[in-house]
């Protein structure tokens, strides 16, 4: 008889690396364009390794394009087990079709198991695995062995149960990781220190601290088995049965289900990032000071996972070999983690990208995985592209990087991209993320990138935390940089913060910069026209004297872009293309009183999948009015149903080499209502066929710009008008124009009312034009105004500063809000949350909001809900209104209702209270003048310092910790 036992934990390390090998092998043939479906390649990859290690069995599933029949019938029964719970047992009989289904799956798993341990009868070995301990050892009290059938009921529920929690694990800590990316580079130079370019081996994880506080704090977060359930044992006699002391009585026949989930967010162990992932609070001395309990991912008792120590070892090895080959970014930077559910749980549509790291190709990558790597030459990490097995690009070439959640930056790119062509130069454009570790060399980079209250956007935090986590001065020798930064001077302290770090990390790490920063201030409502100047003064003057140009006869003169075009009156229409989905509208309705601004409400059912936070925003992509661009098929009398055929080198935001209604064209894909930028009315004057139009333009272009242009918004349109006598072509026409930007709208609804719905509060300008021409329509309030239920539109959810949320521990953080017409929208949502909280039994610390209106009865928007909130106890709201201050306690206004009722925002303050601010520029800097006051005039009643310099400093000090603002234009 073979002996069996533990397989040694060397042995088993080799059948583990063996499997994961053939992933990375995988991926890196791949390539760095190829989507991976990240959960079916860790669902491969933990099935195989559990049915080689315990049972000596090979799926190959690396080696097909399916998954292996055996997970798709486990898909089967798993989610049948799932979805009958909630079907009556009468019904089930009927459901002919699946329960053929599940049969069949069933008896498949039970033929694939007995195959196995038939095999292994068939073919006796010596390995000390879990199959022969089944087959051979004996109970020590009765001396018989395991029948077959039982043998291969446990192989079902090993392969089953092993593979789908550890697949879990490792696709969250790679979501993880690539979220929150100074983690994941603190991970992979971890693996740099333990490992370095050796082959990995067993004796390495035990020294991969950082790694095994990424696992522990991906499991607290999100534990794959997430709640496991209990009831009152027969044995246990106390009548009634209690928990907590006594606290809860519990009825026999009771089932408790304990959400792991929920426990190991608990703030009063975790803190108030409790929901923030931060690995460091479980490294080794923090994670043995948490409490007992605290920490339950693997379930409790004699019931707890008998298969942790294999679980860890393999996940430990997976990270690290991949971060030690790899550098990995998410295929989607704004995708937020959603979840799917059968036995377990795992993040649905998760993909990422792979790109070898620098000097490694898939040849020397193999060599390298059966060998130590010390004898291969490897270059450094911030090698040329060339060097990466990248293609070294030659000739005039440029790169455009950028960093965008609003698409303003995205836009401004795309520009520069475009007048690349008219200067001699073939530009490529991408998102900064995906130029980590591959920053190109001898060629000029153009950085355009935000702030988001000091942080990079959604596509540039995986290139910034890169950037920060190199160390060698000479790191990126030979890369040639210009930056330009967007911000909003609003946000004070962090104002140009991102574009500044870029630019000074660059420089420290050995890049040259070759033209000085830009930068432009949303607030003054002038970027595009920003950043026409700086790239024609600044931008492309250097760039010619640093790389020169392509000869005179081989490139367009610069002095002004055009569409190339074919125009034909037989229509056609498209379909537009973006990075949003179909969402329905479910309800639609005005807010306000007959003859006031108006504002709306709006209910939109979301996509399949698309989920919410409070407080989140939604992305709307909006269409131009109608009249907005039939104004512009009369000025170029084109008729309704012209068709554009764009062809190749125009702008890179517009479709080319296919027909486009000119219609469509003009009312999605371009901006029709933005402020005309100076360069576009320097090129107007070359088309200016009188003496008046040519001064007239002249005054626009200088001084007067800002005042005449930006703050009466006058539009390209609006010039074209008012000056018939300037012969603008179309084509030049289309190429001044910036694409169409999706608009982001706080969503005033709570996921716990409705997490297929979410609604957003607006309002809808419509009035005389500061031009002088017509009357002005907001594009977006217009469009979102013509909708009505069962409509299309499309949407996309996006993260709010991730602060602005309900606080954790709800039931001890007190909420102080603040807000003016539609900035009431995300705390509708909060106090929506709560009200549905206190309803379902929840203890909830006091929510106070300050809300500016106009009138009691004109503009008091949600009035009826916020009413019946109010007597939930849900929130108190204390109004301010204009045109009526004696019904508001005398104030006209938010700042004048805070003074009065300053000692009762200073008591909620005192008990660790929260401050939340939403409104327009006006109303945020009253509040802040009105804090200011109430901070300095308390620090002289103590005795202390009550300066106004020196409040404002405490107050810009407790900005993101517990004081967060939304500024909206």
């Amino acid at each position: 008889m073979p002996a069996f036992g533990p397989l040694s934990v060397r042995a088993m390390f080799d059948e583990m690396y063996d499997i994961a090998n053939q992933l990375v092998l995988l991926w890196a043939r791949r390539g760095p364009d190829y989507k991976i479906a990240v959960t079916d390649d860790f669902t491969r990859l933990t099935l195989d390794t559990i049915a080689l290690c315990a049972m000596g069995f090979r799926f190959n599933s690396f080696y097909q394009d399916e998954m292996h029949p055996f997970v798709a019938a486990m898909n089967t029964t798993l989610g049948a087990g799932s979805s009958r719970a909630r079907i009556p047992g009468i019904v089930q009989k009927f459901m002919f079709s699946a329960n053929e289904q599940l049969r069949a799956s069933s008896q498949y798993q039970k033929d694939i198991a007995a195959q196995l341990v038939q095999h292994r009868r068939d073919h006796a070995t010596e390995k000390k695995d879990l199959l022969n301990a089944m087959i051979y050892g004996k109970d020590l009290k009765t001396g018989e062995t395991m029948r077959d059938e039982l043998i291969a009921a446990n192989m079902i529920t090993f392969l089953i149960a092993g593979h789908e929690t550890t697949s879990g694990l490792l696709s969250f800590a790679f979501l993880n990781l690539l979220k929150n990316p100074d983690t994941y580079f603190k991970a992979q130079q971890e693996v740099g220190r333990v490992v370095g370019k050796s082959k990995l081996t067993v004796d390495h994880l035990k020294d991969l601290k950082y790694i095994n506080a990424v696992l522990r704090e991906t499991l607290r977060l999100t534990p794959t088995a997430p709640a496991y359930a209990r009831r009152v044992r027969d044995e246990n006699k106390e009548h009634p049965p209690t928990l907590g002391k006594g606290e809860y009585v519990l009825e026999r026949d009771w089932t408790i289900l304990c959400l792991v989930s929920k426990i190991q967010k608990d703030p009063k162990v975790y803190g108030e990032d409790a929901n923030d992932f931060r690995p460091e609070r479980m490294l080794d001395e923090e994670f043995e000071k948490l409490p007992k309990a605290a920490w339950k991912p693997f379930g409790t008792g004699i019931r707890a996972c008998i298969g942790r120590p294999f679980a860890w070892q393999e996940a430990l090895l997976v990270t690290a070999l991949l971060l030690q080959n790899f550098n990995f970014r998410l295929d989607d930077p704004s995708y937020e983690m959603q979840i799917k559910a059968n036995l377990t749980i795992k993040p649905r549509d998760f993909y990422m990208r792979a790109s070898l790291r620098s000097g490694i190709t898939p040849t020397t990558l193999q060599a390298s995985l059966v060998a130590p790597m010390g004898g291969l030459k490897v270059s450094n990490a911030n090698a040329p592209a060339s060097e990466s097995g990248h293609t070294q690009r030659r000739g005039n070439r440029m790169t455009v990087l950028y960093g965008s959640d609003t698409g303003t930056c995205q836009a401004l790119s795309q520009k520069v991209a475009s007048d690349a062509r008219q200067h001699g130069y073939e530009a490529s454009i991408a998102e900064m993320d995906s130029a980590v570790d591959k920053l190109p060399k001898q060629e000029p980079v153009i950085f355009v990138t935000a702030s988001y209250e000091g942080q990079p956007t959604d596509n540039a935090a995986y290139f910034v935390a890169w950037l920060q986590s190199l160390k060698d001065e000479k790191a990126l020798d030979g890369v040639n940089f210009a930056v330009f930064g967007c911000g909003h001077s609003d946000w004070a302290a962090t104002f140009q913060r991102i574009p500044r770090l870029v630019e000074t990390t660059l420089e420290g790490l050995g890049a040259k910069k070759f033209a000085d920063r830009g930068s432009s201030d949303a607030a003054q409502g002038d970027m595009f026209s920003d950043f026409d100047t700086w790239a024609d003064q600044v931008f492309w003057p250097s760039v010619v004297s640093n790389f020169g140009v392509k000869p005179a006869d081989s490139a367009p003169a610069p002095a002004e872009m055009k569409v190339e075009m074919e125009i034909s009156t037989k229509s056609r229409a498209v379909q537009l293309q973006q990075d949003v989905q179909q969402g329905t509208i479910t309800a639609a309705k005005v807010l306000t009183a007959p003859g006031e601004l108006q504002k709306r409400h709006l209910e939109i059912k979301l996509p399949e999948d698309m989920e919410y936070e409070t407080g989140d925003y939604l992305a709307v992509l909006p269409l131009n009015p109608d009249d907005s661009v039939r104004r512009v098929l009369a000025k170029f009398s084109l008729p309704w149903d012209a068709t554009v055929t764009i062809k190749s080198g125009g702008p890179v935001n517009l479709p080319d080499n296919k027909p486009v209604s000119a219609f469509d064209l003009l009312k999605g894909y371009v901006e029709l209502s933005v402020p005309v930028t100076k360069k576009n009315l320097q090129a107007c004057l070359t088309h200016a066929n009188s003496p008046a139009t040519t001064a007239a333009l002249a005054d626009l272009s200088g001084p007067a710009y800002h005042e005449k242009i930006v703050v009466s918004r006058l539009s390209l349109l609006d010039i074209l008008e008012r000056h018939p006598d300037i012969s603008l072509p179309f084509g030049s026409f289309l190429a001044m124009l910036p694409p169409m930007r999706p608009r982001h709208y706080s969503i005033s609804s709570s996921p716990l009312h409705n997490a297929a719905v979410c609604s957003i509060t607006y309002g809808v300008i419509d009035a005389a034009s500061l031009s002088g021409h017509g009357r002005f329509i907001g594009v977006t309030g217009s469009y979102l105004s013509s909708l009505h239920a069962g409509d299309q539109t499309q949407v996309s959810v996006r993260k709010s500063n991730k602060l602005f949320h309900l606080p954790p521990d709800a039931a001890n953080t007190p909420l102080i809000m603040f807000a003016a017409g539609t900035g009431l929208a995300p705390f509708r949502g909060f106090v929506q949350e709560r009200a549905t909280q206190l309803a379902a039994g929840r203890a909830l610390a006091p929510a106070l909001l300050f809300l500016g209106c106009r009138s009691a009865t004109a503009d008091r928007l949600y009035a009826r809900e916020m009413d019946e909130w109010a007597s939930l106890g849900a929130v108190d709201v204390r109004y301010a209104f204009s045109r009526e201050p004696e019904r508001s306690a005398g104030c006209k206004y938010v700042q004048e209702r805070m003074l009065r009722d300053r000692q009762d925002i200073f008591d909620l303050w005192d008990r660790g209270g929260k401050v939340f601010l939403c409104g327009g520029p006006g109303m945020v800097e009253g509040v802040r003048a009105a804090a200011k006051e109430m901070v300095s005039q308390r620090a002289k009643d103590r005795g202390l310092d009550g300066t106004e310099e020196r409040a404002e400093k405490w107050l810009k000090g407790m900005r993101n910790e517990r004081i967060v603002v939304d500024v909206f234009a």
